[in-house]
């Protein structure tokens, strides 16, 4: 006779059912995008039962926004510490460019097709366009992350007026946001090859170039 599982053998077996649907979850959604996957493509993909995700998480739209609020917070966590070691390294003043450099870094080298994070990147890219409202809404309003670098910019830069420093931070944002790898053949067709980078690092140095150029203007 099969002794009933006992409590943490049910939390430990609820846990893994809900951390085998957010990485299929995340996977699918950013590989075939928010709108072609159903709630039974996942459970299928994850093999778990179907009702799993209204357990877990009560709806598909939920499921979308816990998986953004985990990746995001991961990713910010990431800038915010090097923008710290930054800070160390400058006694609280860094540079423009180490200040750029944190912001960049972290989705640049997520997104790199061979780094296991490229499907977190591809999810939040797809959140930018494809984003369920609460999504949306946390993209449009949530700036706190952002704080940090407007006031180590502002502090880089003291004779720039303020709103200059924050139209310039939102120029650097779009290089991140549009700075797909999928997206480079265009410019390597159109540089007729001169344009391929053999690694992330690289072109991390090319972004901070141009970035750190406008800010010192």
């Amino acid at each position: 006779m099969t002794e009933p599982a006992t409590s943490d053998e049910i939390r430990e077996e609820e846990a893994a059912t809900k951390a085998a649907v957010l990485a299929t979850a995340e996977r699918l959604f950013a590989l075939h995008g928010f709108g072609s996957v159903s709630v039974r493509d996942i459970t299928a993909a994850a093999g778990v039962n179907l009702a799993s995700v209204n357990y877990h998480f009560g709806s598909k739209d939920n499921l979308l926004f816990e998986i953004f609020k985990r990746r995001t917070a991961e990713l910010n966590r990431e800038r915010a510490r090097m923008l710290h070691e930054a800070n160390d390294r400058h006694a609280g003043r860094p540079p423009v460019r180490e200040i750029l450099e944190a912001l960049f870094a972290p989705p640049l080298r997520w997104g790199a097709p061979e780094n296991p994070r490229a499907i977190s990147a591809q999810f939040i890219i797809r959140s930018r366009s494809e984003g369920t409202p609460e999504m949306r809404e946390a993209i449009a309003h949530d700036v706190s992350h952002l704080i940090r670098f407007a006031d180590a910019l502002t502090a880089a830069r003291p004779d720039l007026a303020p709103e200059v420093v924050y139209w310039r931070l939102h120029f650097a944002l779009g290089m991140v946001h549009n700075n797909r790898f999928i997206e480079f053949d265009r410019l390597h067709m159109l540089s007729d090859g001169a344009t391929r980078e053999g690694d992330v690092d690289s072109l991390l140095q090319r972004m901070l170039d141009f970035a750190e150029a406008g800010f010192l203007a």
